[in-house]
């Protein structure tokens, strides 16, 4: 497998694409299979690449990442655990329930979390019901 570079002489767009060979980048192109993403245009060329070299971290560089990463997993399991502790679980319900607390006046007496499409979130703001997206790890302690 090989990742090159491409551009579009059309759009100037610029993405990456990953072909079986350089041959195979070759033979696409004569059979004018590849065009831009963005425009659809067949006037897609290689662009100039540099390699990607292997950047050697130091042993205090990768202990100070993972020390970040345990601390943020930590702070996001901790605001799991207030939610958790404070709200009612909806399941898929999320956006169906948030719409009845909005319309209805439907008094609880707590709030309510979920899960909820991009798209479901995108509606409710546009009705003015107010919805946050947070980040969620499942548990695996086994």
């Amino acid at each position: 497998m090989i990742k090159y570079k491409l551009i579009c002489k059309d759009c100037n767009i610029k993405f990456d694409s990953w072909f079986a060979s350089s041959n195979e980048y070759e033979r696409l192109k004569k059979r004018k299979f590849l065009t831009c993403n963005s425009c659809n245009s067949l006037k897609v060329e290689k662009t100039l690449m540099a390699p990607q070299l292997i950047n050697s971290k130091t042993e205090s560089e990768t202990k100070l990442n993972t020390e970040k990463h345990k601390k943020i997993k930590k702070t996001i399991k901790n605001y799991q655990k207030f939610i958790k502790d404070n709200f009612q679980y909806v399941g898929d319900n999320f956006a169906y329930e948030a719409r009845s607390i909005h319309y209805n006046n439907k008094k609880k007496s707590k709030g309510i979390y979920g899960s909820a499409t991009k798209q479901d979130l995108k509606e409710l703001k546009d009705e003015g019901i107010e919805a946050q997206m947070i980040p969620w790890i499942e548990d695996k302690d086994n």
